[in-house]
């Protein structure tokens, strides 16, 4: 089941221009000034989603010189996936066995 962590993380997610980003940091790693060029947002909006990011452990820092650079952590995605799986597993499980609650 999804825990109130996983609603978080979820809640992260759903922003677009997170998304965005988090997509992008899939390909590849990128500092602040990449993912302004990349997306058009405005630095210190793109600064504030990134904060939300690492806040929630999604993506991780590196310093290089006066730049950070980010780096989606992969391991994070894969879990929230994994739970959608067996979500997806329980609900082919309950079709197949037709559970349903009787109407009182």
């Amino acid at each position: 089941m999804l825990t109130s962590v996983d609603t978080e993380l979820l809640r992260v997610l759903a922003d677009p221009l997170r998304l965005r980003i988090v997509t992008l940091l899939a390909r590849e790693t990128l500092c602040t000034t990449h993912l302004v060029e990349e997306t058009g947002a405005r630095q210190t909006n793109l600064s504030n989603h990134l904060k939300v990011l690492r806040e929630a452990g999604v993506v991780e820092t590196e310093p290089c010189g006066r730049f950070t650079y980010y780096r989606l952590k992969p391991e994070v995605i894969e879990s929230l996936a994994g739970q959608f799986a067996d979500l997806a597993q329980l609900a082919r499980l309950t079709a197949a066995a037709n559970v349903k609650r009787s109407c009182p």
